[in-house]
């Protein structure tokens, strides 16, 4: 399945001061599978070692960091001849090596003619103890579960891509039940390879349920396999209530939806874990639409969103058919929807957006952007439905200030408010944050 990632690796392997990559991303986003493939495609040879349980591999590192040893070891373990820039190295797993990471300092110091990319979980590498991290030493690129765009590749539509990423709306408009049906599909699989590939294979709702049951219990071990244990059931206990924490009409995180009495300082850590394992997104509250937005960051109000819609909708227990099917009751659909647009945009590298409210009002922004010199809120809406109140009246406040709504309505340009049609959400925002502005 075709992933945007590989033009950045494709970027990654011309650059002259090309580094040791350091693949990230949560557990079973596909990292394995795209720096198979890139070296597949890229390169005359790749020599592959998954460094989990490999008792050939684990002493690899544990000797010196004789770099020419190491490279005959490599050759030697993959039955693979090793050339400079025209073989991949790949160390999958690489936190489970001895020194694995810290030996990526030598690769780039004393070997950075050999091509070498490790990949490893969020869980794993960022969260490794008792080895420091090789700051300054590597390149790395975060990888994230699949987008609608990539959703769309994966199902043959590619001419669809093209026309969201060129902005063809009078085109699109034309074919916008196939869009809202695809996307509705989307909504139930989300972006984890194994259920897209199991989906398309079987078109088979039950068996994507099942699937992405799966890889939550395997988060849930993998919680109680790398969390310190002193720390484990308030992990779980934050994991577990993000469901509940979207569908409340909640202006910020609420620690008593975890459990009565619950407190900041004792969850802050098990928040922050989250957030480095990849598995949840942190939206600050902005004290103000202004820029730049990092400024206003209220870093004690915030939102937490999951990394994948359908994992979202699997451990909500959301039935397939109210996500598949239109619906007149949309309150099942608000906080799904917004954690859809929080993931795409989630994807384009370095778009920074927070969210705003007022405790002592109704009115509150979903996102608010920063592009270029841009500041541009944004009003999710699950349906049609264009009424966008507070969206208007901080508008309204704010001469000169443009505005985004996404829905599943046409794309136009209403005054001062711009309609983007929720299944062009990651390829209009992309196109334009290339060019620095929204508008």
């Amino acid at each position: 399945m075709e992933r945007i990632i590989m033009q950045e690796l494709v970027a990654w392997k011309d650059r002259d001061d090309r580094k040791p990559l350091i693949l990230l991303g949560a557990r079973q986003v596909g990292k394995t599978y795209i720096l198979k493939e890139f070296g597949k495609r890229y390169y005359k040879n790749v020599a592959y070692i998954n460094c989990d349980n490999n008792e050939q591999a684990a002493g690899l590192f544990a000797q010196d960091y004789d770099m020419q040893r190491i490279i005959l070891a490599i050759s030697a373990i993959t039955g693979e001849s090793i050339q400079p820039g025209k073989t991949l190295i790949i160390l999958d797993e690489i936190q489970e090596l001895r020194h694995g990471l810290a030996s990526l300092k030598y690769f780039c110091e004393d070997a950075n003619q050999y091509h070498v990319a490790v990949a490893g979980s969020l869980l794993g590498i960022m969260l490794h103890e008792g080895e420091s991290y090789p700051v300054g030493k590597v390149d790395t690129l975060t990888m994230y579960p699949m987008t609608y765009e990539e959703f769309l590749l994966a199902k043959g539509r590619d001419q669809m891509v093209d026309l969201l990423q060129k902005g063809e709306w009078d085109v699109v408009k034309g074919l916008r039940s196939l869009y809202i049906q695809i996307l509705r599909e989307y909504y139930l699989v989300g972006g984890m390879p194994e259920v897209v590939k199991n989906f398309i294979e079987s078109n088979d709702a039950n068996r994507v349920r099942e699937i992405q049951q799966e890889i939550l219990s395997a988060y849930d071990r993998d919680i109680s396999k790398h969390a310190p244990a002193e720390q484990v059931v308030r992990i779980n206990q934050v994991w577990h209530s993000i469901p509940s924490q979207l569908a409340k009409e909640n202006k910020k995180f609420i620690y008593g939806v975890i459990k009565k009495g619950a407190r900041a300082k004792d969850y802050e850590i098990a928040i922050q874990w989250l957030l480095d394992a990849g598995l949840v997104y942190k939206v600050n509250r902005l004290a103000a639409t202004a820029m730049p937005l990092k400024i206003y960051e209220n870093i004690s109000a915030f939102k937490l969103y999951m990394l994948d819609c359908g994992l979202l909708g699997a451990m909500s227990a959301i039935p397939p058919a109210l996500l598949l099917l239109p619906n007149a009751d949309n309150t099942a659909k608000g906080d799904f929807t917004e954690n859809f647009v929080c993931s795409q945009m989630k994807s384009i590298r370095n778009l920074v957006f927070g969210y705003y409210s007022k405790d002592n009002s109704q009115l509150e922004l979903d996102f608010v952007i920063q592009s270029g010199l841009d500041i541009i809120p944004v009003e999710v809406k699950a349906e049609e439905n264009l009424q966008s109140k507070s969206l208007k009246n901080h508008l309204a406040a704010h001469p000169g200030m443009k505005g985004l709504r996404f829905s599943m309505s046409d794309y136009r340009v209403q005054d001062t408010i711009t309609n983007v049609p929720l299944y062009g959400v990651g390829a209009y925002l992309t196109f334009k944050s290339m060019y620095k502005t929204i508008f």
